[in-house]
């Protein structure tokens, strides 16, 4: 019986001595493992098995994305005040083994090494403001995110990290500065309004003379050919005059009568016409037989000349 029962202790001493070295690696994580202190292997996720007493779990990394939000200040080139609200994202950078010692033993714990990260981009991100002027930061949202990924991702690298994003999702500045930036934008505006005003009321006015000066062209034109109309109204009735004139003075020349008796009753028809459609206006004409006379030797003689 002594001996069954020591050789039952020693079998239940070694099924615990087994077990307690078999462990669990979770899904999502790495485990280190280590050796009197000293880096052993890692062990991936699932069951696993450590020699009991010697190795021991070092450390277990998450292998997962992770993300913390960040806020902070920095000062642009005209010394303004600009207020960061940002999310970072990062991972661990692969799972071979290398990436996996820097994660575990670059940094004393996860706290020294979230510090570390922080600062790093905040200080890449002021750096950056550093040279820029107010006016200019709301415009680099993209530009200043793409500086800080330039900056970092080899840092990261050596610490076993990659960065996955960086997100800048507020940026704001003093109240004095968003004050004073808004009077800048609110006279640009009244500047550019003034502009466009002026430019309207030049294109209006440009507008206006030359729908004038086409007005007066095309009234011009229009007189141009009335006048030309009555010129020509003026010479077909002063043709025709003639013409009749000149019949008239050949009948009475065949009936052996004077011609000046023409005259004579154009004289008298124009002094009637003269009274009948008179509007108001005065006309002197004297109405003597010695003016008759004279005018009719004058239309006479102008007779003889278009004769010749």
């Amino acid at each position: 019986m002594p001996e069954l029962s020591a050789g039952l202790i020693f079998l239940l001493i070694a099924i615990a001595f087994v077990f307690s070295g078999i462990f669990t690696v979770q899904q999502g994580s790495i485990s280190v493992v280590t050796m009197f202190g000293k880096y052993r292997r890692i062990a991936s996720p699932g069951l696993r098995f450590k020699i009991p007493f010697l190795e021991k779990i070092f450390r277990n990394i998450s292998i997962q994305n992770r993300s913390v939000e960040l806020q902070f200040q920095a000062i642009t080139l005209d010394q303004a005040n600009v207020h960061f609200k940002s999310m970072l994202l990062y991972a661990v950078l692969n799972h071979e083994e290398e990436s996996i010692k820097n994660v575990a033993f670059k940094f004393v714990d996860d706290k020294s090494l979230m510090q570390a990260l922080i600062r790093t981009i905040e200080g890449s991100i002021r750096a950056f403001v550093a040279t820029k002027r107010q006016s200019e930061i709301l415009g680099l949202r993209g530009e200043i995110i793409l500086h800080v990924k330039d900056q970092i991702d080899l840092q990261l690298e050596s610490w076993g990290y990659h960065l996955i994003d960086l997100q800048i999702n507020d940026i704001s500045f003093d109240e004095e500065i968003l004050k004073s930036m808004a009077r800048v934008v609110s006279s640009n505006n009244l500047k550019a309004a003034a502009e466009n005003e002026g430019q309207a009321l030049l294109i209006t006015k440009t507008k206006a003379a030359e729908a004038e000066g086409n007005a007066i062209k095309i009234s011009a034109e229009a007189e141009k050919q009335a006048a030309q109309l009555r010129g020509q109204g003026v010479a077909l009735f002063r043709e025709e005059v003639a013409k009749g004139m000149a019949v008239a003075a050949k009948e009475m020349e065949d009936a052996k009568l004077d011609a000046s008796f023409i005259l004579f009753s154009m004289w008298t028809e124009s002094l009637k016409h003269f009274a009948e459609e008179g509007k108001g206006n005065t006309i002197f004409l004297d109405g003597s037989v010695n003016n008759m006379q004279r005018t009719m030797h004058e239309l006479m003689s102008v007779t003889d000349v278009k004769n010749k």
